[in-house]
């Protein structure tokens, strides 16, 4: 066991899975146990607990963890003074940020935030509700809900401030969205005094390092291919690069190899105009990491 201890807080719940996921892409085994509430990792400089990630940024502020992976909202919603190391965009449905939403009823009379004056709101972010109405002048009864606040309105509350990736459970709760409130995505955070750390710095960049490097490789595959120097131009054409292709040497002189990265959305358009272009051997192959 290392003398060295990095405390870091994964979150409990919806993103579990995800985070764990993405760490072990990064090439850290996290295993939870049904009755635990400590994970385990294997890096005996690293000790995890399992966290909501509403609560993550006041216990990393309060320094009770190092760091930890929470969503931005929450730091917003909690004030916590913290320091963002890295955003990791993804949650836990899709790689895109979580949308806080102001919703009513379809069939309610309010068009707009306005419309909402004295009303009833029903969120489990008070916090960024009341900045949004103040933000827009509106004075309305904001109260915290403790879940299946789609089901509130109309009887419970006039309006709901609720978060969603694809909108699904709005629309199945008959729901309109009137207005964006916040746009979030997953932050990876560390206590103040625990970043001015050079130990734990080092660690928790590496770390943030490696996270990334696997969120950048998704949807990116490496191609490699052989190509006759008087066609590596028509080849080079053919070809959208994240940075310039490779192009080595081969041991016939008149030849070359050219390795490139690209969506793997366009490689099935992309592969015919390759050997129309003269390209052959051409080798499809899987990117996990890409460090910029």
């Amino acid at each position: 066991m290392s003398d060295q201890i990095l405390k870091l807080g994964i979150p409990a719940g919806s993103l579990q899975e995800a985070t764990a996921q993405l760490f072990r892409r990064a090439g850290y085994k996290i295993s939870f146990s049904s009755r635990s509430y400590y994970p385990t990792i294997d890096d005996d400089e690293v000790d995890c607990l399992l966290i909501r990630a509403q609560e993550m940024a006041r216990y990393v502020e309060q320094g009770i963890l190092d760091a930890g992976i929470t969503g931005y909202d929450w730091v917003l919603e909690t004030g916590a003074q913290v320091v963002e190391i890295s955003e990791l965009v993804f949650s836990k449905v899709s790689r895109r940020p979580v949308r806080w939403v102001l919703c009513v009823p379809e069939d309610s009379p309010v068009q707009s935030v306005k419309d909402l004056e004295g009303k009833r709101i029903a969120t489990e972010a008070v916090g960024l509700t009341q900045s949004y109405l103040t933000k827009h002048g509106v004075s309305a009864k904001v109260e915290f809900s403790w879940g299946a606040t789609e089901v509130k309105p109309p009887r419970l509350a006039d309006a709901i401030v609720e978060v969603t990736e694809t909108g699904s459970s709005l629309r199945a709760n008959n729901l309109r969205i009137l207005d964006e409130v916040l746009q979030s995505t997953t932050r990876l955070i560390a206590n103040h005094q625990s970043y001015a750390d050079a130990w734990k710095k080092e660690k928790l960049d590496n770390i943030a390092l490696m996270l990334q490097s696997c969120l950048n490789a998704e949807g990116k595959v490496g191609l490699m291919m052989n190509v006759p120097k008087d066609h590596l131009q028509d080849v080079l054409d053919v070809l959208p690069a994240l940075q310039k292709p490779t192009i080595s040497a081969l041991s016939d002189p008149d030849w070359v190899d050219v390795n490139t990265i690209i969506d793997e959305s366009v490689v099935r358009s992309i592969v015919p105009q390759l050997k129309a272009a003269g390209a052959t051997g051409i080798v499809e192959y899987a990117i996990n990491k890409i460090i910029d």
